[in-house]
């Protein structure tokens, strides 16, 4: 179980990066190229941004350095990804981010000057506009909240400092920690972050798993202190740069992006930590059941209900059950899929300094490049179509609208991505009628779908609203608050049928989530979405799959409520969330039944 390094990995689980370019000469030309276009810009429009003609001339100019932008930073950040042992590529990396804020920096006029013109030459410009119509829209959108011009160039310049702790979060996650071994019954275990949340977690043997999560915990015990203050930096910088521009709370500056209300967000974590909890409570006392366990602890949620049933996948397996799973979305998306795997989209490789989890990046007028470490699981099939989901969502909007109209909201960003795993446990569900077999999916749906998007991304969200709390009253947070905070919270959700303790509350060291706004709340309402539109591609068939097909090419041409919208969900009322926990709840009442049935 000893991870590899890098450069020991079969070439054949590796992603392609030469499919953003054959060699690195090639991105420094894209670089060079993209600094001499921002110089011509500020030469030929900065100062003159006064009718509507130069404004939609500059704008036309932007969409390219957005463009070639894109291709560089994706072409060093992604190399970064799969390696953090590797100083070379950090060095490249971080000088394409000196570039990239040195031209955030140059042409921050850009929004300046447009915002200082009369109404009726911004209302021409955009009559007169087509790629670059919502661009101008979300400018004007903004103008409440834009700063001296001065300001904004020096804000601008500072960004890579501002983003200064992901940086030290990934570094000390990443780089830095080195796991000790541990034991288990007599046995000696190798650990390290991927193995403990890619296996451990998920081991059947209860001393193996407990020992390992104690292990891990003790490691990530020693940076709390570290990762913490990064996130109090984080936080603070959020909260200041909210003031600065205006708003009320750091909530409403987050959100603001997002196009959608606190509302919105309040209810989705409200309504699943108050109406979700007592059927997730009955679904640990059912493992701990299934499993004759003394006790259920935290290290005990993401057993499986049947692991003898859990059937081993292979890379080359997965490709049959997605492409199968998938197909109801049509030829051209199972193309992709094919492609996907035949181009080596996805980096499937299991190594040292590698991000955990999984991602998909989607450089404009390129493929998708995907991220995860492949374990031979059903999880990973779930992963993979996950991703995969995100994929075919930016295929969709990246080749039908401008660059400026592919920034989907993070609210709904994660529906295409949850609705392709519903997919596949719905197919899998029509495949085989077998009681044990049927449990199994209906598990996966919940341990996998639901667990990883209503429970644990949600309880991520409550933890961290809390935390924005205190920024916003003035305060800050150190490894003791933190550690409170969530033990409080998994406390909270869980009640007395999960013991929680010390180790639990580290829980908030894991995600990078943090670093993201207001991301972790996004995943269960891109699944509530998913869900409702599953729902409909149950009962009506193609027109809901058109309906969805539309939704994936919109892009951000529609803020959140008119993508649902489209997708014929109204998320402006309680209903698709209730439905969506009433669901889940009735997906374990079948488990539970189907345990009985079985014996």
């Amino acid at each position: 179980m000893e991870l590899a390094m890098r450069k020991d990995v079969p070439v054949e689980l590796t992603w392609d990066l030469s499919l953003i370019y054959e060699t690195e000469e090639d991105m420094r030309r894209d670089a060079e190229k993209c600094q001499a276009l921002c110089a011509r810009m500020v030469e030929t429009y900065k100062g003159k941004l006064t009718t509507p003609e130069a404004i939609n001339g500059c704008l036309d100019n932007l969409r390219d350095v957005e463009q070639l932008l894109t291709l560089t930073c994706h072409y060093t950040d992604l190399a970064v990804s799969v390696d953090y042992y590797d100083t070379y590529n950090q060095e490249r990396n971080e000088k394409m981010e000196r570039m990239a804020s040195q031209i955030a920096s140059d042409l921050s006029f850009i929004k300046t000057e447009i915002n200082e013109q009369p109404e009726d030459v911004l209302e021409q410009a955009v009559n007169q506009a087509t790629a670059n119509k919502h661009y101008l829209q979300d400018v004007l959108r903004n103008k409440p909240h834009l700063l001296h011009p001065e300001t904004e160039r020096a804000l601008a310049a500072l960004s890579q400092t501002v983003n200064a702790p992901y940086q030290i979060y990934n570094m000390a996650k990443l780089a830095d920690m080195k796991f000790p071994a541990f034991q288990a019954e007599g046995k000696e275990y190798p650990l390290g972050y991927s193995l403990f949340e890619d296996d451990y977690e998920y081991e059947k043997n209860a001393a193996v798993r407990r020992a390992a999560f104690r292990a891990f915990s003790q490691k990530l015990r020693e940076y709390e202190n570290v990762t913490a203050a990064a996130y109090n930096a984080q936080v603070q910088t959020e909260k200041t740069m909210a003031t600065l521009r205006g708003f009320d709370s750091v909530f409403d500056s987050l959100l603001f992006d997002q196009k959608v209300p606190q509302a919105l967000y309040h209810r989705q974590i409200d309504g699943i930590m108050e109406k979700l909890a007592p059927h997730m409570r009955k679904y640990a006392r059912l493992l701990k059941k299934i499993h004759k366990l003394d006790r259920m602890t935290f290290a005990d949620l993401k057993i499986a209900v049947d692991p003898e049933f859990d059937p081993k996948v292979t890379i080359e397996e997965s490709k049959a059950y997605i492409e199968k799973g998938l197909s109801i979305l049509g030829e051209d998306y199972v193309a992709m899929v094919r492609e996907a795997y035949r181009d080596r989209w996805v980096d499937f490789a299991k190594n040292q300094g590698k991000s955990t989890g999984g991602f998909c990046a989607s450089p404009y007028g390129k493929n998708s490049f995907i991220l995860l470490s492949w374990n031979d699981r059903m999880a990973d099939v779930f992963t993979l179509a996950h991703e995969l989901g995100h994929a075919g969502h930016f295929k969709s909007c990246n080749s039908r609208q401008s660059i400026f109209d592919t920034e989907v909201s993070t609210y709904f960003v994660e529906a295409p991505s949850t609705m392709n795993e519903l997919l596949m446990a719905h197919y899998l569900l029509k495949t085989n009628q077998d009681p044990r077999f049927r449990r199994w999916v209906l598990s996966c749906m919940v341990s996998n779908t639901y667990y990883h998007n209503f429970v644990t991304h949600l309880l991520e969200a409550a933890y961290q609203r809390e935390v924005y709390r205190i920024v916003d009253q003035g305060g800050s947070v150190t490894a003791e608050v933190l550690n409170r905070l969530m033990k409080e919270t998994l406390q909270k959700f869980w009640g007395e049928d999960v013991e929680i303790d010390d180790d639990a509350a580290l829980t908030w060291m894991r995600q990078p989530h943090y670093y993201m706004g207001l991301y972790s709340y996004t995943y269960s309402a891109g699944l509530t979405v998913a869900t409702q539109v599953c729902k409909r591609i149950e009962t009506e068939g193609q027109p809901a799959v058109d309906d969805w097909k539309k939704v994936l090419a919109a892009g951000s041409t529609e803020d959140p409520v008119g993508l649902a919208k489209l997708a014929g969900i109204d998320i402006t009322t309680d209903q698709p969330l209730l439905d969506t926990i009433e669901y889940i709840g009735s997906i374990i009442d079948e488990i539970e039944r189907l345990t009985d049935q079985l014996g």
